[in-house]
């Protein structure tokens, strides 16, 4: 196994895939010369040069656009969001291009794109640029979600997603980049729909994604102290969604808590609670519970910032008020 950061992986998966395949390239906003806004692209313009590594201008609607119309004539654009905030601009081209672009040609155009990007609150960064989206984008067929939480799946993940023949949304926390973790050093990829099983335990399922895996594990620690075992389930990937992975870890522990990073009106966790209620309703102990952001813009002030997002002490007091 290798130790690398979260960034260190995502850059392995790229280069590699970039090296087998010359019909992929990468395209953003100093993804180039600069070596990526949080340093994920470093040496790769230097590797491949800037016909494959290709800075553009601020211009997120026009450079994924530019991304679209090459996929559809046989391209494999990476397409990189400095953060997923500014997707936004893009969105038309996303959703209205990219995410039907295959259904409405009749299989004629597909669309082998990732786009790809910081997501989610990075320390400080204020109301405009601490917000995630994945919520958004699963609600659109069409369009694949991957929230990764570990280097290990960011990197099995990322691969699985280029060679990926549909129009991939993957959101990198920003808080992220910097954290290590084992990774093997042979190649390998993880299925997009695969969830994994990062803690096991009897009492209480927790699932989650991305950052807020970080948050599960400090309660699911805190907690272990108590005699309260729980199980964290990471689903890597919402759409596809391990929705069985889901319905039998409830089927053990009878309860479950989704922890998500979003705002809690029509977030993900709606989602994933209904289908608990729906499939899996006659195990249930305790009504299904959500810790979320919570529901106002983010402000600017660390203390404030804070309070707003999900964290450990209150995921472990939703539990503790769940098993009473």
């Amino acid at each position: 196994m290798a130790i690398l950061t979260y960034r260190e992986a995502l850059n392995r998966a790229m280069v590699e895939e970039m090296e087998k395949d010359p019909l992929i390239y990468l395209m953003g906003e100093e993804v180039g010369h600069y070596q990526g806004a949080y340093k994920v692209s470093q040496g790769m313009l230097d590797k491949f040069g800037e016909e494959r590594v290709i800075d553009t201008p601020i211009s997120e609607n026009g450079f994924a656009g530019i991304g679209v119309g090459s996929a559809m004539v046989g391209l494999r654009p990476i397409i990189e969001f400095m953060t997923w905030n500014f997707s936004l601009v893009a969105i038309d081209q996303i959703i209205n291009s990219a995410a039907k672009m295959n259904y409405m040609s009749g299989g004629q155009f597909p669309m082998p794109i990732v786009f790809r990007g910081a997501g989610g609150a990075g320390g400080r960064l204020g109301a405009q640029h601490s917000q995630a989206f994945e919520s958004w984008y699963a609600h659109c067929p069409g369009l694949k979600v991957v929230c990764p939480a570990t280097p290990k799946d960011a990197y099995g993940l990322l691969k699985s997603s280029i060679r990926d023949n549909n129009p991939t949304i993957f959101i990198e926390s920003e808080v992220l980049y910097g954290s290590k973790g084992e990774v093997p050093e042979q190649e390998y990829t993880i299925p997009l729909g695969l969830g994994e099983i990062k803690r096991k335990g009897t009492d209480i399922t927790l699932v989650t994604w991305s950052r807020a895996l970080g948050f599960a594990e400090e309660a699911a620690a805190i907690l272990e102290k108590e005699g309260i075992s729980v199980e964290i389930v990471d689903l890597r990937s919402l759409r596809p969604l391990d929705e069985n992975l889901i319905y039998e870890s409830v089927k053990k522990t009878n309860r479950a808590i989704v922890v998500e990073e979003g705002w809690p009106v029509a977030g993900f966790g709606a989602q994933i609670a209904y289908l608990i209620q729906k499939n899996a309703f006659a195990y249930l102990d305790h009504p299904v519970e959500r810790v979320t952001q919570m529901d106002v813009p983010m402000s600017y002030a660390a203390n404030l910032e804070r309070m707003s997002l999900p964290n450990a002490t209150r995921v472990a007091d939703t539990i503790r008020e769940m098993l009473q």
